[in-house]
């Protein structure tokens, strides 16, 4: 069985691009690795409402912290059984974002802490009922939010298809998100967690995490 590992951050962290450097030096030592990216905009029906919702599409469903959170979470669901095919066919099996980064929007935008209702709900709702596979190892990308913020506008100033939605130009939510996922990452969140920088070496974050013992601090589910 492969090593699930995920990459998380707020909005324009950079996850992107530090996932395609870790693949790449994946792949320089042969370890088989594959790469998927939540939401699953363009495969999945309920990552596709999530974003037409945060384009103002739907009535009020932007509006409402659960219902947004249910659609990211049943993008997940629907992926469960594809992401345990990778795992029994691959060394690695990478995502970017995940089941953090449900709990730490949904927390910060009820304006609650890692450790009120929200993060317990959504733990519940996807590792406990919907039965998602538990990362082996949890990547915090943390950088300043200003920074990040700067980062997500010229993006959309480069590439006109990716316009940032209601999430990403709210300084305020990133803020507090941010803020959550410290949290998460420091109480090690239903598995071991490692926290980086932007200028964290690539290739030295592949070999520690790809050599990270299975079941180190994981929560069985």
């Amino acid at each position: 069985m492969g090593t699930l590992i995920v990459i998380e951050g707020v909005d324009g962290a950079g996850k992107n691009t530090l996932a395609r450097r870790l693949v790449s030096a994946w792949e320089r030592d042969d370890i088989e690795v594959v790469r998927v990216g939540f939401p699953r905009y363009d495969q999945s029906v309920h990552a596709d409402l999530a974003a037409e919702a945060l384009r103002g599409e739907h009535g009020d469903t932007a509006g409402s912290v659960h219902a947004m959170a249910l659609l990211f979470a049943l993008d997940r669901r629907d992926a469960a059984r594809d992401i345990r095919k990778m795992l029994s066919r691959n060394d690695i099996v990478l995502l970017d974002r995940y089941v953090a980064s449900n709990a730490a929007y949904t927390a910060a935008r009820l304006e609650q802490s890692a450790d009120g209702e929200a993060v317990e709900w959504i733990k519940a709702l996807e590792f406990d009922r919907f039965g998602v596979p538990v990362p082996d190892v949890q990547i915090l990308l943390d950088v300043p939010v200003e920074l990040a913020a700067e980062r997500a506008a010229s993006r959309e100033v480069a590439d006109t298809s990716r316009i940032r939605d209601v999430y990403e130009r709210d300084g305020s939510l990133q803020s507090r998100t941010s803020a959550v996922y410290g949290q998460l990452a420091s109480a090690n969140w239903v598995s071991p967690w490692r926290i980086v920088q932007a200028d964290v070496d690539p290739d030295r974050l592949a070999a520690d995490v790809f050599n990270q013992p299975p079941d180190a601090g994981k929560v069985t589910t």
